[in-house]
């Protein structure tokens, strides 16, 4: 059970390293922080090209990743019997 708990630990730092990064790619829709402070030039707000939508994919897929890891993390510390 120790490996199977350094794995997901590991797979769990990994995927929210990414899911940040991925995260912090996409484009602004406005409304948000960044508007409060000045930062709100949007325009087209409604047009997404094929990067777009292929970043929210692997976003989307990541973030599912991200938490059936918790959840089989969750599960593993749950049940292990300590001896």
């Amino acid at each position: 059970m120790d490996i199977i708990k350094i794995i997901l630990q590991v797979l769990l730092g990994i995927t929210s390293v990414l899911l940040t990064l991925l995260i912090l790619l996409h484009k602004g829709r406005g409304g948000g922080m960044s508007d409060m402070f000045g930062g709100g030039m949007t325009s087209s707000m409604g047009s997404s090209g094929v990067a777009e939508r292929n970043l929210n994919r692997i976003t989307i897929v990541l973030g599912l990743i991200w938490g059936a890891v918790i959840i089989g993390l969750a599960l593993v510390l749950r049940f292990s019997v300590e001896a």
